[in-house]
């Protein structure tokens, strides 16, 4: 029996902070890069040094205690500045998506009732002309783009540091996550200190961290998994947070922050794979791999190529990790962990373990946290001490979203073998019937599709027709190398051709997929075909694409091209 999870004063994000404030000063905390190769170097007492002003002068506001500030921005060390100052100065953080559209911005603001909005790190400025109101004070981080704004480096230089240390109970309101989504407006989830500390507590039982532990910070901030495994987890243990340039740079801040704890998508990780795959073909590196002393010299060479080689913990999450990927990773040495979590619980849910010989599942829950399976519904539902206190101002959904006895309803399904792990099946609402009257969940035919080399992203879709459909994403690479040629391009659908009839033959009869439409134009969420986080947005794709379903499925053809 393992010990109850407790979280004591000390544990809570500030207090946390004030610690390795005292005791780590003149570590580095954060590393930014500034460009050309640059970097500044953040200690823990030039953190607290502007933290303190920042929040003095937020303070000097005269806002009432619990205002929401929002933060807007790509991953940059001062959007984790913003955020410790927010909280320092008694108010409520709330982070945004930098890819979210104007009227998503306009509308989190509103909803939130935002007292004044950090900008950081922006790609364009275009959806700011729409999203920020003419009176809503904004402060510019340092690595904003030109826009007409307080500055961050003005006010602190202009404010004395708070003398004080503030310490909110467990009870006050940390942050309100307004999630991405893939239908509907942003929802508010509320998260106490508590529930994020417990939730730090849980995990680390199962993932231990210390002060020697390096993480990189690019997957969005203002998403549950990288704010509580990089932001806080650093808080909590006195770790080293490194940040990412930008997309062209990712393998060379990835090589000068060797992190020994990395977290990424699974889209992410098979595009790592990929790329290995592309300078070394698959059939020749599992030749070399199967070498003794050939072997380690070239799992070594790769994973160090990567900025992986003194990585201790890797994981995967946000959606659902393909088997095959995580085979060909553990044969580099590099054992993926699954991680099951969502906005609603911190992220905090289930883990494997390396090593773990029950490839395909999510682990068991981590310690205190309980599970079960709907028995009408096959929907799997948790409770922790890592729960939201509910959706902000939305009562009736805040109450559909909870049992009757307080279980958080996941609206994923699933199944909960003898000895606890946790299978994950698909999504409540993306399983779908056919015409022939059968279902099909399309979450375990998507994992098997994706692993083509050729292709990013996939939906497998189809309510209402004889048999489902697979529409594809290709990678730019095959995109460029198809629009090179028409033989590259034939090559391709050959391809894909052997690879579908390789997936049908183990499918059941109401399960093959008919055809594979290819889009060439990149999901994003930009466009909004993605989510951050890279989960494809079902219903988008439904609602572009659902009126030519019937003619792709009466083409008659295996591959099917199209733009859009």
């Amino acid at each position: 029996m393992t010990q109850p999870v407790t979280v004591s004063a000390g544990d809570l994000t500030l207090p946390c902070f004030y610690r390795w404030e005292r005791e780590r000063a003149k570590h580095t905390f954060l590393t930014q890069p500034t460009g050309g190769g640059a970097t500044q170097e953040i200690s823990w007492h030039e953190a607290g040094d502007q933290v303190r002003r920042m929040a003095a002068w937020m303070q000097a506001q005269g806002w009432s205690a619990g205002s929401r500030v929002a933060i807007l921005g790509k991953n940059s060390a001062h959007w984790i500045l913003a955020d410790l100052a927010i909280q320092m100065a008694g108010y409520v953080s709330v982070p945004i998506y930098p890819t979210f559209n104007g009227e998503a911005l306009a509308y989190i603001l509103q909803h939130s009732e935002a007292r004044a909005c950090f900008v950081g790190k922006m790609d364009d400025t275009i959806n700011l002309k729409t999203g920020l109101a003419a009176d809503l004070p904004v402060i510019a981080l340092p690595l904003a783009p030109g826009i007409a704004a307080l500055q961050w480096n003005d006010l602190t230089a202009a404010s004395a540091p708070l003398k004080t240390s503030p310490t909110p109970t467990g009870e006050t309101v940390c942050t309100i996550i307004y999630t991405s989504g893939t239908t509907g407006k942003p929802k508010g989830v509320v998260h106490t200190f508590h529930n994020m500390a417990w939730g730090i507590s849980s995990a680390t039982r199962r993932v231990p961290m210390t002060t020697e532990d390096r993480y990189i910070s690019y997957l969005p901030l203002a998403h549950v998994a990288e704010r509580m495994l990089i932001e806080q987890g650093a808080l909590r243990y006195g770790g080293h947070i490194f940040f990412a340039e930008a997309l062209d740079t990712f393998v060379q801040d990835l090589q000068r922050a060797r992190p020994t704890i990395f977290f990424s998508v699974p889209r992410l990780w098979v595009k790592f794979q990929q790329g290995v795959h592309a300078k070394m073909p698959a059939r020749k590196l599992n030749r070399l791999l199967s070498l003794p002393l050939i072997g380690r010299l070239v799992r070594h060479k790769i994973l160090k190529g990567l900025g992986l080689d003194q990585c201790r913990i890797a994981a995967g999450g946000a959606a659902p990790m393909p088997a095959d990927v995580l085979h060909w990773y553990r044969r580099l040495g590099l054992d993926l962990i699954e991680v099951y979590g969502m906005t609603e619980n911190c992220a905090i849910s289930h883990a494997t373990l390396p090593g773990s010989p029950r490839v395909g599942t999510v682990g068991l829950p981590y310690d205190d946290v309980q599970q079960r399976i709907d028995p009408s519904s096959g929907e799997i539902q948790m409770r922790s001490g890592a729960l939201m206190q509910g959706y902000y101002k939305e009562p009736e959904q805040t109450a559909s979203a909870m049992t009757a006895d307080c279980w958080l309803r996941t609206g994923d399904k699933g199944s909960i073998a003898p000895d606890g792990y946790l299978t994950i099946t698909g999504r409540v609402k993306d399983i779908f019937k056919t015409s022939k009257g059968k279902y099909v969940a399309p979450a375990p035919i998507e994992d098997v599709l994706v692993m083509h080399p050729d292709i990013e992203a996939c939906v497998v879709t189809g309510a209402t027709l004889a048999q489902p459909l697979g529409l594809v994403m290709l990678s730019q690479d095959a995109v460029n190398r198809c629009a090179a040629s028409e033989e590259n391009k034939s090559a391709t659908t050959e391809s894909l051709k052997q690879h579908l009839q390789t997936i049908n033959s183990k499918l059941e009869p109401h399960e093959k997929i008919g055809c594979l439409v290819v889009i060439t134009t990149p999901w994003t969420p930009e466009n909004g075909f993605v989510t951050p986080t890279l989960k494809v947005k079902r219903n988008r794709i439904e609602e572009t694409f659902a009126k030519q379903y019937e003619e792709w499925s009466r083409d008659g053809e295996q591959v099917v091209w199209i733009k859009g």
